[in-house]
């Protein structure tokens, strides 16, 4: 079955191409030969029912124009007659009765129409309705004698019955294998013959005669008055029976002819394309790695030539990949190297990143601790210096603010431990985080507090973030013991852009407390220098806004 699969094989698919098209060429051509035979033939049997019919008709008109000739001949041998009396009428009626018993009524009156004498159907029969037409044809003839008058008229009822021995006769004339069947009309559309199975009553020009093309007509208008409409018809299977059969005999002989094509071409296709089946086996051998190199087919044709662009270009791809080989250990040496640098480099930024933290530590234990101690002390230093003049009351009060400060300072060391130990910035953001922050801060203080914090663009949540986050905590520090504030307002907010550059993010801490000189020395306090360090390394703009009396406003500018 894999050779009959078009998808590996060219041959399979030139046989499968070559069946396709033979058989869409039998089914063309079966179709164009059976529609014009078809045409043909309709044409032939519809001509050839037309002259059945006018052979019909002609015969029907023919006997009735012989019996028309008869009563006309009669009537003038009762006028060359010397005997007018009515048995001897009568003895010429019956002798013409006897000899064309196909006249049902014969009749001869006078001028005013008394009948004279009459053979046939008897008064009481016609006057009961025992015949009636259609089933009779009327024939006439006046009695004129030498003078030129009318001296009586001859009447016959011609027989319906002559009329279906005379189709029966004419139908039997015709081709019997051909099935055909008679319409016979009257002048004026009235049927009176009709096909089996026919309810047609009368015949008008829009009648279908065909039945929806189920039969073919071969149809024959009256040329006078007194002629009959004459329809042949016969079945349109019967009569294309033929078209029919050259149609499929047309696709069975196309289509064996293209099979036998179809299986011829994938032969020689095979043949041809065998030394084009080798390459691309030895082409696949190649990429699965079996091989290195391509044989070259011998010849000039396009396969001979097909394989040696192959084969250049498979030489080519060799070395390409010998190059790539060496490149790549050039590479793996070079990403060595760069690896052991970065490594390296790697030891450097750890080291630094400690000496930052180290830093940060500092900067956080001045805060907290130093503080602390540093009150401490100066309460150890006042009771050393007035334990003599001090009461043992008095001396109990000092040590016990003494106790107080160091509580005080152990409590904040422990915080700023704990501080350190969580990073509530990474977890929530800066702005939940200075919420948070000023929550405690009030508590602790009892400082009125306020944060206006607007929506950011994106969440802080990196180093940069929690930078901030510390120096607010350090300006916190200062404004509860060195302030005296009663208010605390804290600013987070986006600043839109008004140039090119990244858009900025503003940090504000103001407080309403005694203010300060910042131009002015302070020995031993290190907590503006930390926060502007802390600044620098985020890369942030510091300002810091203060005087005497009019509280301090600190301003952080970095980018998100």
């Amino acid at each position: 079955m894999l050779r009959l699969d078009p998808r590996r094989h060219l041959a399979a698919a030139i046989g499968w191409a070559v069946f396709a098209i033979a058989l869409l060429s039998a089914l063309l051509a079966a179709t164009v030969a059976a529609e014009a035979a078809e045409r043909r033939a309709q044409a032939d049997a519809e001509r050839l029912l037309r002259q059945f019919a006018v052979q019909v008709q002609q015969a029907l008109a023919s006997g009735l124009a012989t019996r028309r000739a008869i009563i006309e001949a009669t009537a003038a041998q009762i006028l060359a007659s010397q005997d007018q009396a009515a048995p001897a009428l009568r003895a010429h009626l019956e002798a013409l009765r006897v000899q064309f018993p196909e006249f049902a009524w014969l009749s001869l009156a006078d001028p005013q129409g008394r009948e004279l004498a009459r053979v046939g159907l008897s008064r009481e029969g016609q006057a009961r309705g025992e015949i009636a037409l259609p089933q009779v044809i009327e024939l006439a003839t006046p009695l004129i004698d030498a003078k030129g008058r009318r001296v009586g008229m001859l009447a016959a009822w011609l027989s319906w019955s002559w009329v279906q021995e005379q189709q029966a006769q004419l139908m039997q004339t015709l081709d019997k294998q051909r099935r055909l069947e008679l319409l016979l009309a009257t002048a004026d559309g009235t049927v009176l013959i009709a096909p089996a199975g026919s309810t047609l009553r009368r015949l008008t020009p829009d009648t279908d005669l065909g039945d929806a093309g189920r039969r073919l007509v071969g149809l024959q208008r009256p040329a006078v008055a007194t002629d009959w409409t004459v329809a042949v018809l016969q079945d349109a299977d019967t009569a294309l029976g033929p078209a029919h059969a050259t149609r499929r005999l047309v696709f069975l002989v196309v289509l064996i002819a293209g099979v036998v094509a179809a299986l011829s071409a994938a032969m020689v296709t095979r043949m041809l394309t065998r030394r084009l089946a080798l390459l691309a086996e030895q082409a696949q051998a190649i990429q699965l790695g079996t091989s290195s190199a391509l044989t070259t087919p011998k010849g000039a044709d396009e396969v001979s030539r097909i394989g040696a662009a192959l084969a250049r270009l498979i030489d080519h791809l060799q070395q390409e990949k010998q190059a790539l080989t060496a490149l790549n250990a050039e590479l793996d040496a070079r990403v060595l190297e760069r690896t052991t640098r970065i490594e390296r480099m790697a030891g450097e930024a750890r080291q630094a990143a400690v000496t930052r933290e180290r830093l940060r530590l500092a900067r956080d234990l001045h805060d907290t601790l130093a503080h602390s101690l540093m009150a401490l002390l100066t309460q150890v230093r006042l009771v050393r210096k007035l334990r003599q003049r001090l009461s043992p009351t008095e001396l109990d009060d000092e040590l016990g603010r003494a106790e107080t400060v160091a509580a005080s300072g152990l409590a904040e060391a422990r915080a700023a431990i704990g501080q350190m130990r969580r990073n509530a910035v990474e977890d929530i953001g800066l702005g939940p985080a200075l919420r948070e922050l000023l929550t405690r801060f009030a508590e602790r203080t009892g400082i009125a507090t306020e944060l206006d914090s607007a929506a950011l663009p994106v969440p802080l949540v990196d180093e940069r973030a929690a930078i901030a986050y510390r120096i607010t905590e350090e300006a916190l520090h200062n404004i509860e013991h060195h302030a005296a504030a009663r208010t605390v307002r804290v600013g987070l907010r986006a600043l839109k852009a008004t140039t090119p550059v990244e858009p900025r993010v503003e940090l504000s801490i103001c407080d309403d407390g005694i203010g300060f000189d910042p131009a002015a020395a302070y020995p031993g306090h290190y907590g503006l220098l930390g926060m502007r360090e802390q600044a620098a390394l985020m890369q942030a703009d510091f300002e810091l806004h203060s005087a005497p009396g009019q509280g301090c406003r600190i301003q952080l500018l970095f980018s998100p």
